[in-house]
């Protein structure tokens, strides 16, 4: 017998309820963002939108271990990660296509979504920014003995900026529950990674004593049992901890970017990295059918249509309300 076909499943590939969770949530990312980027085509959505088409199993697998009490804290290319976490997705579309009952009321955007009462600390514009906000909240739970675990989600394009590191710092000597999630997707906007920063995350983390373990980000199986670990001995008092996950980005940085500057052949050849596929595969194995597979797929697609004509039927702004909280009046600062 080989060594391949011996092995023992893990308590999660044995978990068949846990399993069909997590690929509803990867599917659920998809087909919202899929709907994203024809709406964006369409010039239903303003401004500019990042996607993570691709990184599903990231999103999927570290939300599947957080508790009630976590919060999160994450980037320009954040829906599936808010998406993941269970926020509204009606409000999320209303938000994203700047409608008054957005969750944001539709003045935040894509760029900037958030939701308090999920622990969605909101997405942020500038590269890093998230982490030391994410930092912060990990000191509150560790002051508040809530158990709470913080994420900080942030891409390897984020690895150069000096807020990390001083990040990792801070938390490694306060011992703060801080979950440190790198999408590593082998690009920084238009860079790849090797050609913007010099070191290894691994010996970073290792520089501030910070526990570290790197995991195939298209295995969202993979990715929520090491997600499991780091968060259970954040819990425990034991500090920060530096998940890496290697995954994939299909579209270019920002929706509309023709990505010349990456090798076609690399682009051929994600279709076959499809974190979906991969876990068709662990759901197959727990005994899941392909008719029920495919029912989740349809239910999902139902709630995501309805979600955008919801939107679609929602009021835009007018302009006080859009820029209230915004301007500040002249009689405020006389």
């Amino acid at each position: 017998m080989s060594r391949s076909s011996s092995r023992q499943p893990s308590a999660l590939e044995a978990d068949r309820r846990k399993l069909i969770d997590i690929y509803r949530t990867m599917v659920l990312v998809r087909e919202v963002e899929l709907s994203l980027s024809r709406l964006f085509a369409d010039s239903e959505v303003p401004g500019f939108i990042h996607l993570s088409l691709g990184q599903e199993a990231v999103s999927a697998g570290v939300a599947s271990v957080l508790e009630v009490q976590d919060t999160l804290a994450t980037t320009h290319r954040g829906h599936g990660h808010v998406l993941a976490r269970g926020i509204d997705v009606g409000g999320f579309f209303k938000e994203i296509m700047g409608r008054v009952g957005g969750l944001c009321k539709g003045r935040g955007g894509s760029m900037h979504v958030a939701d308090l009462a999920l622990g969605v600390l909101g997405a942020n514009g500038i590269v890093g920014a998230g982490i030391p906000i994410a930092l912060g909240s990990a000191v509150a739970h560790h002051v508040r003995k809530t158990r709470g675990v913080a994420v900080a989600f942030f891409g390897d394009g984020a690895m150069a900026e000096g807020v990390l590191h001083e990040t990792m710092n801070m938390a490694a000597l306060w011992k703060a529950p801080l979950l440190l999630v790198c999408e590593n997707n082998g690009w920084s906007e238009f860079s790849p990674t090797e050609r913007q920063f010099a070191a290894r995350l691994e010996a970073l983390a290792g520089a501030f004593g910070i526990a570290y373990k790197r995991v195939d980000g298209d295995d969202a199986v993979a990715v929520s049992e090491a997600s499991g670990i780091a968060a259970a001995a954040a819990r425990s008092g034991a500090g920060p901890f530096v998940l890496e996950c290697v995954t994939h980005r299909v579209r270019g940085h920002y929706e509309g970017d023709p990505q010349k500057y990456r090798d076609p052949t690399e682009l051929d050849g994600l279709a076959g990295k499809d974190p979906l596929k991969r876990m068709h595969t662990h759901l197959e194995s727990a005994g899941v059918s392909a008719s029920e597979i495919d029912q989740i797929g349809r239910a999902v697609l139902t709630r995501v249509e309805a979600a955008i004509e919801a939107a679609r039927a929602d009021a835009l702004p007018d302009f006080d309300e859009a820029s209230r909280d915004v301007y500040t009046g002249r009689e405020a600062i006389v």
